[in-house]
């Protein structure tokens, strides 16, 4: 199966075997949940859920559509099975490509009714290697935390030092997890990148701000909701009793980005006359703004009563 899309979470066990382009050899890689994986154009895969597994094993495709056979959905096409390529040549193109005899390679092309998800048959398929996640797969739910703020939330980051093959795909990725009553610091991409936010589990609130000062998105999310926050616009959430947890795509594949409040903002860097004058407030004011938030990065906690 040849698939388009750049990157991928799974939830349950399974195998993905894994043919890169001009590659003479496939990587078989282990898959369980948490799992990312980066996919360049091009690349052919299959996936197995084994009759050992003890869940379904699901996958979420998220990528660049815009050069798609059709832009904006995916361009799919199996390479075997009732609507595989080799289903439109004919026999003897099939048979010259193939250097079989037409007959075989007509019993060949047609041994497949099915399409797409098939059933395999009891002879076990190629054994994962270690070996062959390195550069392809990152759980992230095991990787170092880029960040861990207690009582606000963490954040693990996919970009080219820990999944090089994101500089391929030209895209990075984010999973962050806040927990009950949180709130994610208003923030924006500092090149101007998409995000591709997908609601993993839990649920929450999230605004989005465009460039003009005009409010886009007022929302409540939930685990299985998707929503984009396009080019120069700035994104903030605050999870609910549940906490939330999310998985972006950014497009670029090393993301950056810019908060607008906390410890770490752009208000904390800039000069008092300078933040004065621009709110037009008094040097009193100034100074209780300055003053808050000094310990916090880009996770608050929830105000205590």
């Amino acid at each position: 199966m040849m698939l388009l899309e750049q990157r991928k979470r799974t939830t349950g066990t399974g195998t993905c075997g894994i043919v890169l382009p001009e590659a003479t050899k496939e990587k078989v890689v282990a898959v369980k949940e948490g799992d990312a994986l980066a996919l360049p154009f091009g690349v052919v895969t299959w996936w197995h859920n084994g009759p050992a597994a003890p869940t379904p094993l699901t996958v979420l495709f998220l990528g660049d559509t815009s050069k798609g056979h059709r832009p904006g959905q995916f361009t799919n096409f199996q390479l075997t099975g009732a609507t595989g390529i080799f289903t439109g040549f004919s026999t003897e193109f099939v048979s010259r490509a193939w250097d079989l005899p037409e007959a075989d390679a007509a019993a060949l092309v047609s041994s497949q009714p099915a399409s797409g998800i098939v059933r395999a048959s009891s002879s076990p398929l190629p054994a994962p290697s270690p070996r062959d996640r390195e550069g392809v797969a990152l759980n992230c739910l095991e990787a170092p935390l880029d960040v861990d703020i207690p009582g606000g939330g963490r954040v693990v980051v996919l970009n080219t030092a820990n999944l090089p093959l994101v500089k391929e795909v030209g895209l990075g990725a984010d999973l962050v997890r806040i927990d009950a009553h949180s709130m994610c610091s208003p923030g924006f991409s500092c090149d101007s990148a998409y995000q591709v936010t997908y609601i993993v589990r839990g649920s929450g609130r999230v605004q989005v701000v465009g460039p003009d000062g005009v409010r886009v998105l007022e929302t409540r999310v939930e685990g299985g909701f998707l929503f984009i926050v396009p080019r120069f616009h700035v994104v903030s959430k605050i999870a609910d009793a549940s906490g939330m947890e999310w998985f972006s795509i950014i497009t670029t594949p090393n993301p950056i980005f810019s908060h607008l409040a906390g410890k770490t903002s752009v208000w904390k860097a800039i000069s008092a006359e300078v933040l004065q004058a621009s709110f037009n407030t008094t040097p009193e004011m100034e100074k209780l703004f300055r003053s808050k938030r000094l310990d916090s990065e880009i996770f608050f906690a929830p105000p205590s009563n």
